[in-house]
Order: C-alpha cells, then sequence, then structure tokens
C-alpha cells in the first residue's frame, strides 16, 4: 500500500524488509508530484443582524469558534513567511521494541539510536514547508563533516532542492524500525489551518481554557484527504490545536492516522526562540505502530540553535 498525500509535499508509503526483524517495513518518501486540490479562499465568517428598532444601530453575533480559527489561520499564513530559510540542530532520539509472537514464543526485543542533524525548513513557491534533514551524527559518532551542506544549497537563490532530497533521502537510512520516515516535519498540522486544505475539515472547540489557551479539534471529513492509498483511497486524519486566544498562535499541535496497517501520532510543542523572534518548534514526539506485527516505534525530536540563513551578494566596483 502507498500512502499519497495529495499536494506539492507528497509522502509516498511503501515496504521493504527490515533486516533486523524480518518484517514488513512502511516507507514515507515525498514523490514530488503536483497538488490537484481546488484553491478556495476561507469562508467569511456568517454575521447574523437584527434591526432592534427604528433608529437603532445593527448588532452582529459571530461564533467564538469561527473569531478562533478565523484568527488561527491569519496567523499560520504569517507564520509561513517568517519561518522560511530557518536552520536548526536536530536531536533525534529513536527506540524500536518487536514484542513476542501471539503464542508468545520468542523473545522481545528492542533497540535504540540517537542522530544529530541539522535540519532545515524551507518555503517552496506553492506554499507550505519541505522539510530536509541532514544526519551527521549517530550514537556519538560522526558520519560527515559538519559543514552546513543543506543550507549552502539555497544560498544561490533556492535552486538546490533536489540535492537536498537526496541528501534527506540518504538520511533517512539512519531510522530504526519497519517504518522509514523522512517526511515527519513538525510544522505538518499546521497545513490544516491554511486556505488549501480548511475547506475540508471540521472544526470543534473543547469545552473549558487553560492559561488563555483553547483547545480546537480537528477532522477531515471532505475528500481529497492530505493522504490517499495505492488505490487513490482516501485516508482522513484528525488531531487538536492548542491556540492562544489573544493572537491566534498555534502553541501545540497532534496530529493522528489510523488504517488497517499502521497507526501513527505526531504531536509537537513550541516555544519562544530570541534569535528567530518567533515561536518555533521544540520538540516532537512521534509513536508509530505496525498492526501487522505490532512493533513499535518512538521517536523523540528536539529542535535547538535556530538561526536565519539568507542570500548574500557582493558586488565588484572596477577602479578608475
Amino acid at each position: 500500500m502507498i500512502l499519497t498525500p495529495r499536494t506539492a509535499s507528497r509522502v509516498s508509503v511503501s515496504r521493504e524488509r527490515d533486516r533486523r526483524a524480518g518484517c514488513r517495513p512502511w516507507r514515507l518518501l515525498p514523490t514530488g508530484r503536483s497538488a490537484r486540490l481546488p484553491l478556495r479562499l476561507p469562508a467569511a465568517l456568517a454575521v447574523l443582524t437584527w434591526l432592534l428598532a427604528p433608529g437603532l444601530a445593527l448588532t452582529a453575533s459571530a461564533d467564538p469558534l469561527d473569531d478562533l480559527i478565523a484568527s488561527a489561520t491569519k496567523y499560520v499564513a504569517e507564520y509561513q513567511q517568517q519561518l522560511s530559510m530557518v536552520v536548526a540542530q536536530e536531536r533525534y532520539q529513536q527506540t524500536v521494541r518487536y514484542p513476542p509472537a501471539v503464542n508468545g514464543r520468542g523473545a522481545d526485543l528492542s533497540a535504540s539510536t540517537v542522530l544529530r542533524s541539522d535540519f532545515l525548513l524551507v518555503k517552496e513557491p506553492r506554499g507550505g514547508w519541505v522539510p530536509f534533514r541532514d544526519v551527521f551524527e549517530q550514537d556519538g559518532r560522526a558520519v560527515r563533516d559538519r559543514d552546513e551542506r543543506l543550507s549552502a544549497l539555497f544560498l544561490d537563490g533556492g535552486s538546490g532542492f533536489a540535492q537536498a532530497a537526496r541528501i534527506t533521502e540518504e538520511s533517512a537510512r539512519y531510522n530504526l524500525g519497519g517504518i522509514s520516515r523522512n517526511i515527519n516535519v513538525p510544522t505538518l498540522a499546521l497545513l490544516f489551518l491554511t486556505p488549501e486544505h480548511k475547506p475540508r475539515v471540521d472544526f470543534a472547540l473543547e469545552d473549558g481554557a487553560s492559561g488563555g489557551r483553547r483547545v480546537v479539534r480537528f477532522r477531515e471529513v471532505r475528500g481529497p484527504t492530505y493522504i490517499s492509498t495505492t488505490n487513490g483511497r482516501d485516508l482522513p486524519v484528525s488531531g487538536r490545536f492548542w491556540i492562544d486566544e489573544a493572537t491566534g498562535r498555534v502553541e501545540r499541535s497532534e496530529i493522528r492516522a489510523d488504517d488497517p496497517a499502521v497507526r501513527a501520532t505526531i504531536a509537537v510543542t513550541y516555544r519562544y526562540d530570541e534569535t528567530a523572534d518567533l515561536w518555533v518548534p521544540e520538540k516532537m514526539e512521534e509513536d508509530y505502530l505496525q498492526k501487522g506485527d505490532r512493533s513499535e516505534i518512538h521517536g523523540t525530536a528536539v529542535y535547538t540553535n535556530y538561526r536565519r540563513f539568507q542570500v548574500k551578494t557582493t558586488e565588484d566596483v572596477p577602479v578608475p
């Protein structure tokens, strides 16, 4: 089965043998095929007015959920601009567990690794983020020189997408378990607050508020969904946002996908970073269950040392 997002940042899932456990893995890979989603502007908030009496002004009433989603949508649109061309250092710890067979035979096997990488988020012309990961260390051992080759690819104006994708594919081989991941970008859930995806999503407020934040549930209810299977079957996702009521800022996100073969959950927390001067991903936690062999993967990625890079140009002035 292949799970494929119907956008510019597409995902495919293919299977290959896991050499350590003999199971069939799932692999998430970008296919590079263009999106065919209808482009629609966010729906305007409905306004109900009543004429209270002759000579009195009209009074408007708005749904608090609509106000909050509109505020979050505006925040994400601005955030896409601010977060482009930002590179961070990622510490990514992974653990995989293979439980005994259903009949109780065999051992409970597990393995773990720690990867350190340069992690780059680049905003593509059509919107959204393209993640690139370049592993430079595994379990304390250097696997290449620290030359920040990812960011260097884009200093000529952003023409390094193909080579950066090859570097990311190369780095994916360090992942553990039967599910290879190279599209686990921490800002993934924010796509469902963009005009391109929002019309297919239903939102609902959870009761109560804490620290000025409201929790909003979301669920894809209309196709085409962001992820599809090999034969084009929709695979809806669901999740939650923790949104600051005053600013629309997303401070935490959670996204879930589930089908007969695999279940995945990715949760991300954000923090304010002085260098970047904006809220950035702080930690991403992911859990996967491969239902065939019941193997479990847990990953924790922590992001630090954020820095921006810009194209620098020089001009040679002839000496008279």
